[in-house]
């Protein structure tokens, strides 16, 4: 069983614990399962070769090669690093969703949508306050 599925994770912090570590505006989004507002983040408009990381726990989400403009104003990207992140349902405000979440600690990421380019037509649509981005 998988930690998205038992619940546990390699990174397990108190809830006064992750407000040290994290801002008021990434505790609101990956603790609070928030959302920034759309073109408020400057990893939106990141171009650079290199990687994107949970900005919780410093796992490595996403490759700069696999990220797109999709004119949402959140960073979006085809698809994630192997085993980075993991997936449950949302059916918060009013609809049904498939909510993105770091494999290691368990931190709201973003939504993803079976609206990408090929080769995965997914469109894994992020935080850019969840990620930090480390240039190759």
């Amino acid at each position: 069983m998988n930690a998205s599925m038992s619940g546990e994770y390699e990174v397990v912090r108190t809830d006064e614990e992750w407000r040290q570590v994290l801002t008021p505006e990434q505790y609101a989004v990956m603790r609070g399962h928030g959302t920034e507002r759309p073109g408020s983040c400057a990893l939106n408009h990141e171009k650079r070769p290199g990687t994107f990381s949970c900005a919780g726990c410093g796992q490595p989400l996403f490759q700069s090669a696999r990220k797109f403009e999709s004119g949402t104003g959140w960073p979006s990207f085809n698809d994630p690093v192997e085993g980075a992140v993991a997936t449950t349902m949302d059916r918060s405000h009013g609809m049904v969703r498939t909510e993105v979440h770091c494999a290691r600690c368990g931190s709201h990421l973003g939504h993803v949508f079976p609206d990408g380019p090929p080769p995965t037509y997914q469109r894994y649509c992020i935080n850019g306050v969840a990620m930090t981005f480390d240039p190759d």
